[in-house]
């Protein structure tokens, strides 16, 4: 069993519990998760089965498409409503000055990434120096923002604003960060309070498929060569195919970084890369 299936993770669920419980309705012990979805977030959840596990670190390259809800009015130490609530305010801010200032996040900036995330430092994870409570600097890195804007109504509540983004994002976008900054810029206090994964990539939430339709066995796997509908294929004769089986370094016989390579059965052989002016391999599948 081969290939990408795409599931809708449930609230309340950790991304390894999605894996657990599929492996075992899947009866594999090959299978791994693209893309780590915290329990309160629920939506698309790539998972890679069998020889599939080899492109993990090629689907967590792709952008993003979230829904995100957010609060303005309340801190916590996780940037979300799991973490432990730090400082509270009364807002007043109009709509159309909070509609200005997430607009103006459209491009790309400098994020800090959050205290309560599994970024290292240090060869540590984050989380473990904030669970000690041990401060650290913590990191910025350049990021995408695509598109974002308000949906729905924004709401006014006890002295708390409501409202939710869509917006999609470049690899590696914190979403609870970007909440966070725009409460900054609107110099109020802001947490995220839902939030739903549309897309990773080209999987998206539409075509994904439940815990209960796993189980249940209503569910289709997508094909490696499916996975990546963008990468150039190349179809390689029985002489050229027992070389790259056996993964000879070869002078470069396609145009493009990565192609797959498949024998004239339409079988998958590997992917090969053009790297330091020769075509040698980057994945293998036989």
């Amino acid at each position: 069993m081969n290939g990408i299936l795409v599931v809708n993770k449930y609230l309340g669920y950790t991304s390894r519990d999605v894996v657990n419980i599929v492996s075992k309705s899947l009866n594999t012990k090959k299978i791994g998760h693209t893309g780590t979805l915290d329990p309160m977030a629920s939506g698309v959840l790539v998972l890679c089965v069998g020889s599939a596990l080899k492109l993990c670190e090629m689907l967590t390259n792709h952008d993003k498409e979230y829904i995100a809800g957010i609060t303005l009015g309340i801190e916590t130490d996780t940037l979300d409503m799991e973490g432990t609530v730090l400082s509270t305010e009364i807002v007043d801010i109009s709509k159309e000055r909070i509609i200005e200032v997430v607009n103006s996040f459209k491009g790309s900036y400098m994020q800090e990434v959050p205290k309560y995330s599994a970024v290292k430092v240090n060869g540590k994870k984050l989380y473990e120096y904030a669970r000690n409570n041990i401060d650290v600097k913590l990191p910025s890195k350049m990021v995408e923002i695509y598109s974002i804007n308000i949906i729905d109504d924004i709401e006014y509540k006890e002295g708390k604003v409501f409202f939710k983004i869509k917006t999609k994002v470049s690899k590696g976008t914190y979403i609870r960060s970007l909440v966070r900054d725009i409460g900054n810029k609107l110099g109020v206090p802001a947490v995220m309070n839902s939030l739903v994964r549309n897309t990773l990539g080209q999987f998206n939430i539409k075509d994904s498929y439940t815990i209960d339709d796993i189980k249940n066995g209503n569910y289709k796997l997508i094909s490696i060569l499916e996975s990546l509908p963008n990468m150039k294929r190349v179809i390689v004769d029985d002489d050229m195919a027992f070389k790259i089986r056996n993964g000879v370094m070869l002078e470069p016989f396609f145009e493009g970084d990565r192609a797959f390579i498949i024998d004239k059965n339409n079988n998958l052989i590997a992917i090969y890369e053009n790297k330091d002016e020769k075509a040698r391999v980057y994945k293998m599948f036989v």
